[in-house]
């Protein structure tokens, strides 16, 4: 994909995909969109790998996704097959700035590191 409007748009319409809370609480759909070396380090503090986020957003009991308002988000597309989204989110009256790289493999962008801050605390 060498298409720099194409790439950013692909990668922001997955980034909103994974923001959905339908998505957030399916295991398979999650794991569609991580890349498997995903890594975060969340707004908690608590840094995640693929298989502790997908784990935590969907155990039994757990808590009910929410939805999630986004705000500001722009991409810039770092190499062909890498875009670094920037944005902000809130929920709950939470707010954080957030930092994603998407990278294309195989045939599809995926998630590999995700970053958030809080801020308006």
């Amino acid at each position: 994909m060498t298409d720099r409007t194409s790439a950013i748009a692909a990668a922001i319409r997955a980034e909103l995909r994974l923001l959905d809370p339908a998505v957030r609480a399916c295991p398979a759909l999650l794991a569609e969109l991580l890349h498997p070396e995903f890594r975060e380090f969340g707004s908690s503090g608590r840094e995640w790998t693929r298989d502790t986020i997908i784990a935590a957003l969907t155990a039994p009991g757990g808590p009910v996704p929410r939805p999630i308002t986004t705000s500001k988000m722009r991409g810039v597309q770092l190499a062909p097959d890498v875009v670094h989204l920037t944005f902000d989110t809130e929920t709950d009256g939470r707010r954080a700035h957030r930092s994603s790289l998407w990278r294309f493999t195989g045939d599809t962008w995926l998630l590999h590191f995700h970053q958030g801050t809080p801020y308006g605390v």
